[in-house]
This record gives C-alpha cells, structure tokens and sequence, in this order.
C-alpha cells in the first residue's frame, strides 16, 4: 500500500497531532490522545492507541509499530479469536496481556434488531467483564506498560467499551468520547471487507446485517456511560467495585494527562473534539 498524501512513513499527519495510524494490516488504528479533560487538561499523545485486529501487519506496519515505541498490547478479544491469530510477538517484543471481554462472539443473527442493539450490549459487557476491564486499567496506569495499544477485531465494540470507561476517568466530556467512538465509521467499509474475505460462505448473512454491526452511532456509547453512572453512581464507582479504586485512577491522570500551555489555551479556546483531529 502507497504511504498516503499527508502521512511521514504511515502516520497521518493531524495539524501538529496525529491521530489515525495508517498501515496496511490494521484499518482502525488511532492516537486517543489530545482530547481536552473538563479540568482544562489534554491526554497525552503517543501514549495510549486503539485498533483493529493486528494479527495481519505487513513489514512496513511492524516498522511504524516499532517507531511508536509500544511496550503493552492488550488483546480484548475470546479465547478462539486469539488461537487463530495475534500480535506479532516474536519479531515485536511487547507485554502482551490478554483480556478477552467476552466468552464467545455473539451470532451475527442477533444484530437483526438494528444499532439500538449496541447500547445493551456494551452495558453487558461492562457488567460482566469488570474484572478485565479493571485489570487492563492497572496495566495501563502503569508507566512501564505505556505507550500502549488496546485492540479487539474491528476497534469499535469491546474496545470502545473499555476506551469510554478510561477516557472517561480521565475526565474527557461524554461527547468527546462519543465522538472518539463514532470515528470506528470511517473504517467500517473496511472492516466488513476483511470479514467477508474471511468468511465467504457466510456472506448473505453477514450483508444482511451489515448496516447494524458497521454502526457507530454516538448515542450507543452515551448510553453505557448513562448505566454505568446509574448502576454506580459514577464511572469511578463502576471502576472501584471491580479493583481499579482512587490509586489507580490518580496513576492514570497523572501519566496521560498534561498541561494545557497558555499559547493551546489561547489557539484552542473551543473544546477539542475527536472529529477536529480525525484527518
């Protein structure tokens, strides 16, 4: 694949920022750096990404994964899904931690109900997954573990339940992070290619709810924040009940966040938003 226009060898320039990481093997990795938290501080970029499935990257991906310096992979999906494939971690030496959020893939029959299906679905996996959800944190929070990619297969759905609950902690706004979810759109033609070539004998199926599993739709990630606070109290309750309390979320602000200087200040003085850094 031809480095496209903008990028400096497969990372896309975003104003001074970087934001999507392009390669060849993986076709939604993104910096989730650079969001302004309400207390006026900003996540540190080249600290923290999120992906796609990175079972796949060609020589020139694992020479852009090298020079973003990763130490952690955090691999979110089942025990099957990582059998079959994984990061390459015998020619990339990382900590590679798995944390599978769910059991078993869902059957594409049940996204037959339309994108309202996802806001369930999330809570479900928050709600059950806790524990690895709580565990990625304290690896996250560690200095040594950063900087850090967590993936699933497409980077939207078990990813983005864990990446909302961190950014969220951090003190990211509710529509940033929506926002940084809703950026999985862009790669959804994609995606659903990828799926398809892998399982052609399931391809009518798979078309007849492809409007559904491609969806990335704001409201769906609004809406796990929303049960979260309601089941808790507040995101960091929901963190405390499965093991990552007041320390761990201190060691997370204090290692991706950062100052704000008087001159961002002044040339930001809207909040930032994922879609201003998304190309």
């Amino acid at each position: 694949m031809d480095t496209p226009e903008g990028t400096e060898g497969g990372l896309e320039k975003c104003g001074p920022f970087l934001r999507r990481i392009a390669l060849d093997g993986a076709v939604n990795f993104r910096d989730i750096g650079g969001y302004r938290t309400v207390d006026g501080r900003t996540v540190r970029w080249r600290s923290l990404f999120r992906a796609d499935n990175l079972s796949q990257l060609s020589e020139r991906d694992r020479a852009v994964v090298r020079t973003l310096g990763i130490a952690t992979v955090i691999d979110l999906r089942t025990h099957g899904e990582v059998e079959l494939e994984r990061f390459p971690v015998d020619e990339i030496p990382v900590d590679f931690h798995h944390l599978p959020l769910t059991a078993e893939l869902p059957p594409f029959t049940e996204f037959r109900g339309g994108p309202k299906v996802f806001a369930g679905h999330y809570l479900d996996i928050a709600r059950q997954s806790g524990d690895q959800i709580a565990r990625a944190l304290r690896i996250v929070a560690q200095p040594q573990s950063r900087p850090a990619i967590v993936h699933c297969a497409a980077g939207k759905d078990r990813t983005g339940v864990l990446v909302a609950v961190l950014l969220a902690l951090l003190g990211v706004p509710d529509e940033t992070i929506a926002e940084d979810y809703a950026l999985s759109a862009e790669a959804t033609e994609a995606l659903l290619a990828r799926l398809l070539e892998r399982l052609p004998e399931l391809e009518e199926e798979i078309r007849s709810v492809a409007t559904t599993m491609s969806s990335a739709t704001p409201a769906n990630i609004q809406a796990l924040l929303d049960g979260l606070r309601a089941e808790h109290g507040s995101v960091e309750g929901y963190a405390a009940a499965h093991g990552a309390g007041e320390a761990i979320v201190s060691a997370l602000r204090d290692g991706l966040l950062e100052q704000v200087s008087a001159v961002e200040r002044l040339s930001h003085r809207s909040e930032p938003r994922a879609k201003d850094h998304a190309r």
